[in-house]
């Protein structure tokens, strides 16, 4: 059974998930969290596999809040927002989230994130993978001025 614990300042947003995530058998809501501190003390206290940590909360942010649980913990942290901008996902992803998750995501992306990061996998939106692909795409970018030194100009390997 995967353990979960919600972290949303709103409680229509959280009864949501704990719908959706507590009809399926395999997953059971543990705690719920209204603010990014109450998220902590839940991760430390419930132990989940999994905290779904919504970003923007009051009394503790969503990043510091992921920050101090992965450090407390071995929650795995699944992080959720309405705003899907490079600012969160790369805050969340330094914090030490697992997975990035838009909150207009469908019911079977948000089950299927949970158990992807139970699993100790990594996960990122859809739209937010072909963001950080594109990024790496761009000409100037680290990654891609690296990679550039092992092709030639035809994309073989030297």
């Amino acid at each position: 059974m995967l353990r979960v614990v919600l972290a949303d300042d709103q409680d229509l947003f959280r009864a949501g998930f704990a719908t959706i995530l507590g009809a399926e058998p395999d997953i059971e809501v543990v705690a719920e969290a209204p603010d990014g501190a109450a998220a902590v003390r839940a991760a430390r206290d419930h132990r989940p596999d999994v905290v779904l940590m919504d970003m923007r909360m009051p009394i503790l942010d969503g990043v510091a809040a992921t920050r101090q649980v992965c450090a407390l913990t071995t929650s795995r942290v699944l992080a959720l927002t309405m705003f899907d901008t490079d600012d969160y996902l790369y805050a969340a992803l330094r914090a030490g989230a697992s997975g990035f998750l838009l909150k207009d995501a469908p019911r079977a992306d948000l089950v299927n994130a949970v158990r992807v990061v139970a699993a100790g996998d990594a996960l990122l939106a859809p739209p937010v993978t072909a963001r950080v692909i594109g990024e790496v795409h761009r000409p100037g970018h680290p990654y891609t001025s690296s990679a550039e030194r092992w092709v030639d100009k035809e994309g073989k390997a030297r």
